[in-house]
């Protein structure tokens, strides 16, 4: 009996060993949702942020690569999109395993969102919203081992 105890006991602690994150495992490159852009998150001090390293298409139909076009601010709507800054000041909540209090910006649509993200099975679920997350969106991306 104490062996079978032993051994329940030890498949129950094997289990939330394997199944527990920690703050790095966001770390790494990442497909977006419609496999068109690579995101490589990073972390700086205690903080994470993503660039997009990759994109399916990264020129117009004039050879030109894409820009920023629909930032918000005028300034940037000539910078590149590839190399740009998407993801700013994720922070690991280690009480709940997730990524809090940070914000996305779609270049599709010249908007940042609060955004908070979790992580499960190799999928990263990001939700971005403005006010509350009940009235956000949930993006899933999946870990990509190369750039290409």
């Amino acid at each position: 009996m104490i062996k079978l105890i032993n051994i329940f006991l030890h498949t129950i602690l094997l289990n939330n060993f394997l199944l527990s994150q920690n703050s790095n495992d966001i770390i790494g490159i990442w497909l977006n949702e419609e496999k068109d852009a690579k995101i490589e998150i990073y972390k700086s001090e205690n903080l994470f942020f993503g660039k997009l390293i990759w994109l399916k298409e990264p020129k117009d139909i004039n050879g030109k690569f894409k820009t920023d076009k629909n930032n918000p601010n005028k300034n940037l709507r000539n910078e590149k999109l590839l190399g740009s800054k998407i993801l700013s000041n994720l922070m690991w909540n280690n009480k709940e395993k997730e990524w809090i209090n940070g914000s996305i910006y779609n270049a599709r649509d010249g908007k940042t969102y609060q955004v908070f993200a979790n992580l499960s099975e190799k999928k990263l679920k990001l939700r971005g919203y403005i006010g509350f997350s009940l009235f956000g969106k949930t993006t899933i991306w999946t870990k990509s081992n190369l750039i290409n």
